[in-house]
């Protein structure tokens, strides 16, 4: 069953201030530290995570487009057995994952966790992940609560 529209109109109508938040916030993660790849594959994991469609949707047709092969798409669900992803990969995975699950234990990033992604990434590029984080979690309020059409143009994603 196909939703017939969006639950809000375009959020940038009223607030048109967040095209320009979107954009910088665009430019600060595509500063070069990370491999896009990377990012894209954080953020797809991060839509997952937070169970919205959007999200993957929007993150999985990213990738595909910028040339992520199916497998490695499908298999973010599911990363820490698939063999299709470098360890500074499963490192930057293991990021999104802790920062976005509770954990009833403790701390959600460990000092174990951040030695391992500080294996793998600078000070720049931790910082950077951090953000692409960020970048998709700013998004996050208005996918699950304007509940945005997945797989539609920009223009026609909010009706």
């Amino acid at each position: 069953m196909e939703a017939k529209g969006s639950r809000l109109p375009n959020p940038v109508t009223f607030v048109p201030d967040l095209a320009e938040i979107g954009g910088a916030l665009f430019k600060a993660t595509g500063n070069g530290s990370v491999p896009q790849s990377t990012i894209g594959l954080m953020q797809l994991r991060a839509g997952q995570l937070v169970g919205s469609t959007y999200l993957a949707v929007l993150h999985s047709g990213n990738l595909r487009r910028a040339g992520e092969s199916e497998e490695r798409i499908a298999a973010v669900a599911s990363w820490r057995d698939a063999p299709y992803f470098t360890d500074a990969e499963r490192s930057a995975l293991a990021l999104a994952e802790a920062v976005l699950t509770p954990n009833p234990h403790g701390e959600r990033v460990s000092d174990d966790l951040y030695a391992q992604a500080s294996e793998h990434y600078d000070d720049k590029a931790l910082t950077t992940l951090t953000m692409a984080i960020g970048q998709v979690c700013f998004y996050v309020p208005l996918a699950l609560i304007g509940k945005p059409l997945p797989g539609r143009s920009a223009a026609e994603q909010w009706t």
